[in-house]
């Protein structure tokens, strides 16, 4: 089994601060305000309306009105570092992170309560809601979660091969694919899909190196990134998957599709990916190479590079407002 510390790079543990995070987040109950929490260490975010929201290390959560010019820190009853959010509709959202932790808004990031936490458990590191009430959180060494209740309770569901052995892989992201199936990227090259949540597939796949995600493309297509630049595109059915040339050997965390068609990829040393057809890509390598873990877009149509350095926009060529 791959590491758990280097693979996950930014989504488990990055930098000495994360590691004192996790010892002292089950002594503490709020994360306190910091002046500067929007240079610290950010790792998922997601569009939320006209709103932008960031959560990382120490419990920061962060909600930017302006495109991600500004931020401001919201109040949240932890300090655990938080790995994921993500937002069903415009007010209603989860947050996860290590510690088992779970915290749930209704006022579109604004506040939040702790709805789940366990100091047993690996950190989770994707969260994914079917609608308001219908969830998973997946995690380190097969850790999967579901709830139907908005976030109220949770389950544990393991994910099993098979023989009916649980497995205790790392899974690093959950998506729903163009085609409405499920699909988990995980360590070792893994790849499942699911219909309906009960029951995984694995796929083949021909790298046997750490996935970080994919991306859904039309006709269920996929990307999938992730260890030593890696990039692959599958055919419409998911499978059929070939290489796709990147240039660089960093890994790459995150892709998006933006309002013009284009798809961006990013990862560490900097890297930033633009192809125009997710076959053929640029480079753009931000001069201090920041460890990069998401991207996002931004109202008129900006790049907000999350990671190492915090929150920093990043204006494409060509890029400008969309309806």
């Amino acid at each position: 089994m791959v590491s758990l510390l280097l693979p996950t790079f930014l989504r488990l543990l990055t930098i000495g601060a994360v590691l004192l995070t996790i010892v002292s987040s089950a002594w503490a109950s709020d994360a306190e305000t910091a002046p500067l929490a929007e240079k610290s260490l950010l790792l998922d975010g997601q569009s939320v309306g006209s709103r932008l929201v960031a959560v990382g290390e120490r419990g920061h959560i962060l909600v930017s009105t302006d495109a991600g010019r500004s931020w401001q820190q919201r109040p949240v009853p932890t300090r655990a570092t938080l790995t994921s959010v993500f937002f069903a509709d415009e007010r209603h959202g989860w947050a996860a992170g290590h510690n088992g932790v779970i915290l749930r808004s209704s006022d579109g990031g604004s506040s939040w309560q702790k709805v789940h936490e366990d100091l047993e458990s690996g950190p989770i590191l994707d969260l994914w809601f079917r609608d308001v009430n219908s969830g998973y959180a997946v995690g380190a060494y097969g850790l999967c979660l579901v709830t139907g209740n908005g976030g109220a309770t949770w389950e544990p569901r393991p994910i099993v091969d098979d023989s009916g052995t649980a497995l205790d892989l790392h899974f690093n992201q959950l998506r729903v694919g163009t085609d409405g199936r499920l699909v988990i990227a995980g360590e070792a090259g893994l790849l499942l899909y699911s219909r309906d949540g009960r029951s995984w597939q694995p796929q083949a796949f021909p790298y046997e190196g750490s996935l970080f995600g994919t991306l859904p493309l039309e006709g269920g297509r996929l990307l999938a990134f992730g260890l030593r630049g890696h990039l692959f595109r599958s055919a419409g059915d998911g499978r059929g998957w070939q290489e796709v040339a990147t240039g660089t050997e960093a890994i790459l965390n995150d892709a998006i599709r933006l309002r013009d068609g284009r798809v961006v990829v990013v990862g560490l040393a900097g890297t930033v990916l633009v192809g125009s057809d997710a076959t053929h890509f640029t480079t753009i390598v931000q001069s201090d190479r920041p460890g990069i873990s998401r991207v996002l877009e931004a109202g008129d149509g900006a790049l907000v590079l999350l990671g190492t350095h915090g929150a920093r926009r990043l204006e494409l060529p060509g890029a400008g407002a969309h309806p």
